[in-house]
This record gives structure tokens, C-alpha cells and sequence, in this order.
């Protein structure tokens, strides 16, 4: 049954960020696209957007590029992109060890695509400073495009470095909004 999955337990992956000083990376491709995001709903009430791009084929690859890496013992932390984008993906992966990160946008895609667009088959991994090497090359060999955002640092979340809120104000925030959610 259930254990099957679980054949190897030294394999199992959780997705919190942690050390201060491990690399983030973003594995897959991000896209100048935020249609469909919960970003678009919330803040402009746009409805009926398009789904966000979405390739099997690509999904399939980047899972099996992140089952390798995880065996292979070069990430520290894997956590899927998907609701709410790249931003609320670092925030989940700080939060349960109260640590921050600083991490840099990519100034050929919108800000708020980059942050906010919800574009699938993308993985935020955290990576120990001493397996940086081995890591780019086994991506490098899978050709899954990648790119480093920066880094665990503090309990602040730094975006191109402007401070935007600290670990535990996010935390508590999230609680609260999750629980208004969840009374609704």
C-alpha cells in the first residue's frame, strides 16, 4: 500500500528551507505569465483569464529531474510553485523554521509575473553551499533549465533587496488568513 511510496525513507524531501546561507534555486522555466493567478483575481478581479501553460511533457521531466536530484542527496528542500505563485512558495519554505530569504527577480519577466504567475512544472529547491557544484552539473546533464534567486538568509523576506516582511509576521498573517479562509 501507502509504504511503497515511501520504499526509501532516507529519499523522503520536505519543503522548509533549512539553513541560512543554502542557495535557492527556481528549477524550470518561469514565464511572462500571470493569467489565471490568484494574484490577477485578488488584485485587478480579472475573471476567465486562461489557464497558465501547462506541459505534460515538461511536468514529467522536471519531476523526474527532482526524484534524481533528491536521491543523489543535492537539495536540501523541494516545494512545488503552484497557488499564489513564486513568492507565496519561498513563504512556505521560510516559514516553519522561522527563516527569511533574499532573493533577486528576473529583470526580463514583469515583476509581478515573476512573483505572482502561477506557470506549473516549476520547483523551488535549497541547495548546501558544498553540493552548489554538483548540482548545476546534474541539472546541466538533464537540460532542465534552472536558475539561482539567492539565498536563505535571516527571517526576513528580501526581494531585490527591499525587506517585505519578516518570518513571523508572515506566519502569523498566514495563520489568520488561512483560518478566515477555512471559517469562512
Amino acid at each position: 500500500g501507502m509504504l511503497g511510496v515511501m520504499e526509501n525513507h532516507e529519499n523522503f524531501m520536505t519543503l522548509d528551507f533549512k539553513h541560512s546561507g543554502d542557495l535557492i534555486y527556481l528549477v524550470g522555466q518561469s514565464k511572462n505569465d500571470i493569467a489565471s493567478s490568484e494574484y490577477l483575481y485578488s488584485c485587478r478581479g480579472e475573471k476567465n483569464t486562461p489557464a497558465p501553460a501547462f506541459d505534460l511533457d515538461e511536468e514529467y521531466t522536471i519531476q523526474q529531474t527532482i526524484k534524481g536530484l533528491i536521491t543523489s542527496k543535492l537539495i536540501a528542500s523541494a516545494h512545488d510553485v503552484s497557488d499564489g505563485g513564486l513568492f507565496i512558495t519561498l513563504a512556505e519554505s521560510a516559514m516553519p523554521r522561522g527563516l527569511g530569504f533574499s532573493v533577486d527577480t528576473d529583470e526580463k519577466l514583469r515583476k509581478d509575473a515573476f512573483l505572482f504567475g502561477e506557470s506549473q512544472s516549476r520547483v523551488v529547491v535549497s541547495v548546501k553551499p558544498e553540493k552548489q557544484i554538483e548540482f548545476i552539473t546534474f541539472l546541466q546533464k538533464s537540460g532542465v533549465p534552472f536558475v539561482n534567486l539567492g539565498k536563505v538568509k535571516g527571517d526576513a523576506f528580501v526581494i531585490d533587496g527591499e525587506i517585505i516582511i519578516n518570518s513571523t509576521e508572515a506566519k502569523a498573517l498566514y495563520d489568520n488568513s488561512l483560518g478566515a479562509v477555512i471559517e469562512g
